[in-house]
């Protein structure tokens, strides 16, 4: 079979990704081929195809357009993605979804110890907390010299997933700064949404 080749230069968060579920899911390729020109696209695509089940090498030409060949090498283990639909284990599946780096309205200050005492307390959730959606503001709380980063941190290490939206990162100029968490997309925060058996947004 020919090597499938996607090119999603140009195309904004979820579109690569969604290219490369259509396209698996109707032919399963051995070989895939996708051209990303934005450092977001590259993390999430790959995180995407690993999976999968893909390997992935990456390439990168004096254009800034990167280009990952993914080969087929197993069946994907999709326990922590959130693209995959398969049943879970676990009774509760609690979603939070931070959408900003402080708590209200009406004095940072005050909103940012609010956030900082509300993720303090996240561990009362116990088992139950499954995973923590940055998108906008809130992925300044996952990158270096953030406030609260020891507190999410913590959090990641006991088991909670922390999804951070690329988008956001890269329209904040953050990128390179991401301390923890995986690069997501809004296909990844939908779906999670879609599986949470409840949300919290504080």
């Amino acid at each position: 079979m020919a090597v499938q080749v996607l090119d999603c230069k140009g195309l904004p968060c979820p579109q690569p990704v969604l290219l490369c579920k259509q396209c698996i899911d109707k032919e399963k390729p051995a070989t895939l081929t996708v051209l990303v020109d934005n450092e977001a696209a590259r993390q999430n695509v790959t995180r995407f195809l690993g999976v999968q089940g893909y390997a992935v090498v990456e390439g990168q030409d004096d254009k800034e357009v990167w280009t990952l060949t993914a080969t087929l090498t197993s069946a994907a283990n999709a326990a922590d993605c959130a693209c995959h639909t398969a049943s879970q284990e676990a009774a509760q599946k609690i979603a939070i979804f931070i959408a900003s780096d402080v708590i209200g309205h009406g004095d940072d200050q005050l909103g940012a110890k609010l956030m900082f005492n509300f993720l303090a307390t996240l561990p009362e959730l116990g088992a139950d907390l499954w995973r923590i959606i940055c998108v906008n503001a809130g992925v300044k709380l996952a990158v270096n010299g953030s406030a609260v980063l020891e507190k999410l941190k913590a959090l990641e290490d006991a088991g909670a997933s922390v999804l951070v939206c690329g988008t956001c990162l890269d329209h904040f100029g953050l990128l390179s700064e991401k301390a923890l968490g995986q690069t997501t997309n809004m296909l990844d925060v939908v779906t999670s949404l879609q599986l949470a058996t409840k949300v919290i947004r504080p």
